[in-house]
């Protein structure tokens, strides 16, 4: 398969996977503000990893992270389902939901870079104050 039709439709199933997961009436699931970041479909279109993030990070504890991992794997045939409506494919993927890291690991780098900059601002201003002497 060619990997032009393989992003076009990793695309697709990111995209239709998001709009579905907007539709799920479960507690588990509605309650956060879930973005799908990605998808990532296998050559032979029988499996798929989703890949999400949510919105509460740091606000979540350990519980309510699995619970809300025990929602995403119960909802999963339905979204196969919705998925097979939506999309006119052949083969409609199983679908496994990973919670994707990078963006709370980005802004966690971030944060350490803006404290980094905020403690050599004033070494960088007193530099240049004597340079300005010379």
């Amino acid at each position: 398969m060619a990997k032009y039709r393989r992003n076009r439709i990793n695309d697709a199933v990111a995209q239709e996977t998001a709009d579905i997961i907007r539709d799920i009436k479960d507690p588990r699931v509605s309650t956060y503000m879930i973005t799908v970041t990605g998808a990532d479909v296998t050559g032979d279109l029988k499996y798929a990893k989703v890949f999400y993030s949510f919105l509460d990070d740091a606000e979540l504890d350990a519980e309510a992270e699995k619970e809300l991992r025990r929602g995403l794997k119960s909802a999963a045939p339905f979204v196969r389902r919705e998925l097979a409506v939506r999309l006119n494919m052949r083969i409609t993927p199983e679908i496994t939901f990973v919670r994707d890291k990078g963006v709370s690991h980005g802004a966690e780098i971030a944060s350490l870079l803006n404290s980094i900059k905020k403690t050599e601002a004033p070494a960088d201003i007193e530099d240049e104050e004597t340079d300005d002497e010379l």
